[in-house]
């Protein structure tokens, strides 16, 4: 059965009643659609001595052994997604997909890492370097320079063993079971 309404302001009660328990199972799915668009990573090198899917593996990995949360081990392997569908902006992606289940301090760090990993080799390409100094004053500054330093710089290690994306599955289910910030948070409460 579908909703028969051509234009949003037409939609009645009755549609509603058809969409919402579709969109309940589109967003049970959610989990499912983010592994399958990590695997797009693999084989992805851009010049680096690992692929994109490794680095994102051997950046969670290093943060699970430190014993950081499942929340802060899920943006971990998330961090670097976007680099697919937004090459340009690819922590901005990152942190949309992630801001409706993580906490303000790990979006914050996911959408700014890029800017701080550039420390690493910005002043290769010409632009600054301590460009990451213009939030110095925020309080997540020390924790995204931190992500950086213990575990997204040194996770393009070629001599790591393979890892797989099995490992953090069902903690990636868990962190996307539920959205804390988000308008659609009502159709998932219930």
């Amino acid at each position: 059965m579908k909703a028969t309404f051509t234009k949003m302001s037409q939609s009645t009660a009755e549609d509603w009643a058809i969409i919402v328990p579709e969109q309940m199972e589109f967003f049970k799915k959610l989990p499912d659609r983010i592994l399958s668009h990590m695997e797009l990573l693999t084989g992805d090198y851009g010049g680096f001595s690992v692929d994109r899917l490794q680095h994102s593996l051997q950046t969670a990995h290093r943060a699970a052994e430190a014993g950081e949360d499942d929340e802060y081990i899920v943006c971990a392997l998330l961090h670097d997604i976007g680099d697919t569908l937004g090459s340009a902006n690819h922590a901005d992606v990152a942190a949309a997909i992630l801001q409706p289940y993580v906490s303000d301090e790990n979006h914050w760090m996911v959408k700014h890492h890029a800017i701080f990993q550039g420390y690493n080799f910005f002043h290769f390409l010409g632009a600054d370097r301590n460009m990451r100094d213009q939030f110095r004053e925020n309080d997540n500054f020390k924790r995204t320079a931190r992500f950086i330093a213990k575990y997204d710089d040194p996770s393009f290690d070629p001599n790591m063993p393979e890892l797989t994306l099995s490992l953090f599955e069902p903690i990636l289910r868990g962190v996307f079971s539920q959205p804390k910030n988000s308008i659609y948070k009502v159709l998932t409460d219930s």
